[in-house]
């Protein structure tokens, strides 16, 4: 059977093309997710490693710099004590914070939030052990940087030259000292690296005379565990120590689990391409079945039992399987290569290391190729062995049953009904409870759908028939008689297309209805002119803020300022604004009170906060501020829930007092006459021209707010493409496949008048309605299923509506109607091309 089995596949190689091709990308996508997650892993963990390689042991301190009782961080006494310790040959003090450095063109190098500041901390020979230098040395003065060599090449800059930085404060030029690698983590992910010197630093991001790291190296033959022994007791509470190893696993630890759960996302997506594939096999093997009958029924004549026909239909799949497992796991490879020449092309640094490739990728690869593909022709194979060897050596068919239809039938309603109610279910419960109602609902219901496919098409390509006859005539009706010829086959093609828009319109509902939601509640809320935030999501300096206040044109301010505020011991989520502005640049709708209280000490309260606490406007609130002093506020003033705002505001003049450093996250303007280049200028120059603040304008806050949601939205269309590709490959085979049964009836076509033309646009005209089939049924059931999850969360965004995205649907539908057309190019050829006389020659 396997020599049978062998002589078949290579027989019919060019038949099992489009299968090897999906069995190929599936597989290409899992091993290239394996390689590429234990390349990447391998090379971070080596780097990790490497970072402490001269680290006996690491201090870090978790200090609150608003706690006025306690220090800041690690004094510098300690540090001496520490360095005087036996086995210690030095402890270099570490401070860092947000740097940005500004290219010649006033624009910010690197992305924002990998972005950092340091301190160079030299030892007894001058140099800093974490950072070596190319060009220059590190900064003696208050007045130098030293400079990493990507970022220095980006900015064209070299020793000598003056540049500009901007840390959350104002932007101040340096003379760069220096230019260094390193295999610092903010550097690698595309940001840069600034060194002060440590006074500099110190003032900037923490306090003069305190560090808020320590690494501590060791003297030849000096055990790590001991010298962590004798640092412990030297630090203060707010701070803890390891050894360099331990950090280093730790560290490695949690890249693996990161890399863990990118890996698991794609190898879903990899799974959905799978399954995709699933019904482009299935569908090869049982017309390849179809095809051979004759010769299955002679093997039953000769003595082959069912058993040995279904696994001769098995061997040839595991065959293809095989085949195709070890051209995709190679292509898997090449696409582990590909995407870390990708990430460098787009900055993102990657470490170097080799190419890992595991025994776990190589097995995976070719037990989901095969394994996939066996299961597949499972189905096509038992079919097979049931036909009787008379009926088979007459080349009659024998039609499903009554009995056979009415059970898939049923079957498939059953499970239809089952997962529709499921998912109406999960809608009405919400939460995560309802989403795996839905999901649960989704499996079944799309299972069913699939089920039921071919029942569905006769009453769906009926209702377009008309069209097609009155468009295009002869070529139109064999057409449409052609896509309902064999539903099963319809069936399994239009199911490969509906999966994959199912998602994708199920993705593109919930994202458009949330992105409108978000939207609205934006251009709702919000009254000021322009938003002013930092590159790297951070705080703001005071000075931005005073800055803001004076800049000609501007009508109100007011910051949006993250405080720490305890009401009756529990921490309450605060943000100081500025009373009597905060009107004029949010839309504050008041329930009871007033907002002219926070101008006299007062407190607002958010509606359900205010009623989940009790609190009515006249209440007194005993409150703790951040540096651990008590006091007492009244609550003013009761408004609506807003998700822009925090569920306490309260003035600023309360809170600075409190608080050393402020961190504002963001800061509101209203201008005089709205927008226009004259305010926004003002502002940019009000602030130093600084690269690290963004000065967003209305529809710049809009498209921060919604671009998030569109960026999700096509990394999904991107991974789903693969499945897609395949749907594709699926409607070529099919058609393919399907002309190389019709030869003699395309041989007759021809001989009683209908012409080449005609006989291409036949063809097309198939692939069209049968993909275009496939994209409503799963239009239709993915806005079923982008509906429900959405009414899972929708309490939780205000305004939220459903919108159907009528211009994807739209377009979902012209592109299946492409893909329709693209797929039939090839098959329609060859219909064209058949010598007539051949073809109905051919039995």
């Amino acid at each position: 059977m396997f020599r049978t089995a062998l002589r078949n596949v290579l027989a019919h190689k060019a038949r099992l093309l489009m299968t090897v091709l999906a069995v190929m990308l599936g597989v290409a996508f899992v091993s290239g997710t394996l390689v590429f997650a234990d390349t990447l892993s391998h090379a971070f963990r080596n780097q990790s490693a490497k970072s402490y390689d001269d680290v006996a042991v690491a201090v870090s301190s978790y200090a609150d710099e608003n706690d006025a009782g306690r220090e800041p961080g690690i004094p510098e006494q300690t540090l001496g004590k520490i360095a005087a310790l036996d086995g210690v040959a030095a402890a270099h003090g570490r401070v860092d914070g947000f740097a940005g450095v500004a290219d010649p063109d006033g624009k910010l190098i690197g992305v924002g939030w990998s972005n950092k500041g340091s301190n160079f901390s030299p030892g007894r020979d001058g140099k800093d052990p974490a950072y070596t230098f190319t060009h220059g040395s590190g900064p003696a003065r208050d007045d130098q940087i030293a400079l990493d060599a990507d970022s220095a090449a980006k900015g064209r800059y070299a020793v000598g030259d003056r540049v500009r930085v901007a840390t959350n404060g104002p932007v101040r030029e340096y003379t760069l000292s220096g230019v260094f690698t390193t295999g610092d983590g903010a550097v690698n992910a595309g940001g840069s690296l600034v060194l002060f010197d440590t006074g500099t630093a110190q003032r900037l991001y923490l306090e003069p005379g305190y560090y808020r790291d320590v690494t501590v190296t060791a003297t030849p033959g000096a055990d790590d565990t001991a010298i962590l022994a004798a640092v412990e007791p030297l630090l203060p509470e707010h701070a803890e120590a390891q050894t360099g190893e331990a950090l280093a696993e730790k560290q490695a630890a949690d890249i693996e689990a990161e890399l863990g759960a990118l890996q698991q996302v794609l190898l879903g997506f990899a799974g959905i391409a799978l399954f995709v594939g699933v019904f482009l096999i299935s569908n090869t093997f049982t017309m390849l079945v179809a095809q051979r009958t004759r010769e299955l029924a002679l093997m039953r004549a000769v003595g082959a039992s069912r058993r040995q026909i279904t696994r001769s239909v098995l061997i040839e799949a595991a065959i293809v399987g095989a085949s195709a497992s070890a051209v995709g796991f190679a292509l898997g490879i090449g696409l582990t290569v590909g995407l870390r020449r990708g990430m460098a092309a787009f900055g993102i640094k990657v470490p170097d290391g080799p190419l890992v490739v595991s025994a776990t990728p190589v097995a995976a690869a070719f037990a989901v190729g095969v394994l996939v593909t066996m299961f597949a022709a499972w189905l096509p194979g038992r079919r097979a062995a049931k036909i009787p060897p008379v009926a088979a050596m007459g080349s009659v068919h024998a039609p499903a049953g009554a009995k056979s239809l009415v059970w898939r039938n049923s079957a498939g309603g059953a499970l239809t009904g089952l997962g529709a109610a499921g998912i109406v279910a999960g809608a009405s419960a919400a939460g995560d409870t309802g989403r795996m109602l839905i999901a649960a609902g989704a499996f079944l219901a799309l299972t069913g759908v699939i089920v039921l496919i071919p029942q569905l098409s006769r009453p769906v390509i009926a209702l377009a028939r008309p069209l097609l006859v009155g468009a295009f005539s002869v070529a139109g009706t064999l057409a449409g008689r052609n896509a309902v010829r064999n539903p099963r086959r319809t069936g399994a093609t239009a199911s490969a297309l509906a999966i994959g828009l199912t998602l994708v319109t199920g993705l593109s509902v919930l994202g458009v209805t949330v992105g409108r939601a978000v939207d609205k509640m934006t251009t709702d809320s919000i009254k000021a002119d322009y938003m002013v935030t930092m590159a790297n999501g951070g705080g703001l300096d005071r000075s931005a803020l005073a800055a803001l206040e004076k800049a000609p044109g501007v009508s109100a301010v007011s910051p949006q300022q993250a405080v720490h505020v305890e009401v009756k011991g529990d921490f309450a989520a605060a943000s100081a604004v500025t009373a009597g502005d905060i009107a004029k640049v949010m839309n504050v709708q008041v329930v009871n009170g007033s907002l002219d209280t926070l101008a006299k000490g007062g407190v607002a309260v958010a509606e359900k906060t205010a009623a989940s606490k009790g609190w009515k406007v006249g209440d007194s609130l005993p409150v703790t501020f951040g540096d651990g002093k008590k006091g007492t506020l009244e609550v003013g003033a009761v408004f609506r829930d807003n998700e822009l705002l925090s569920p306490v505001l309260v003035g600023t003049e309360v809170t600075d007092p409190h608080e050393a450093r402020p961190h504002i996250r963001q800061i509101l303007v209203k201008t005089d006459g709205g927008r226009s280049e004259a305010n926004e200028k003002a502002l940019i120059d009000a602030l130093g021209d600084n690269p690290a603040i963004a000065v967003m304008d209305r529809q710049d806050i809009r498209d921060e707010f919604g671009g998030m949601i569109n960026t999700l939205l096509n990394i999904m269309y991107g991974l789903l493409a693969m499945a897609l590709i395949i749907a594709v490959l699926g409607v070529v085979n099919t058609l393919a496949m399907s002309v190389f049964e019709r030869q003699q009836e395309i041989g007759m076509l021809r001989a009683i008048g209908l012409d080449r033309r005609r006989v291409k646009r036949m063809v097309r005209l198939e692939a069209v309605v049968i993909s275009v089939f496939g994209a409503v049924v799963g239009i239709g059931l993915g806005t079923f299923l982008g509906w429900a999850v959405g009414e899972t969360f929708r309490d939780k965004v205000p305004g939220y509506a459903l919108v159907l995205p009528w211009d994807r649907i739209g377009l979902f539908l012209v592109l299946a109607a492409l893909v329709g057309l693209l797929a039939a190019m090839w098959p329609a050829r060859s219909a064209a091309r058949l010598n007539m006389l051949t073809a109905i020659k051919t039995e």
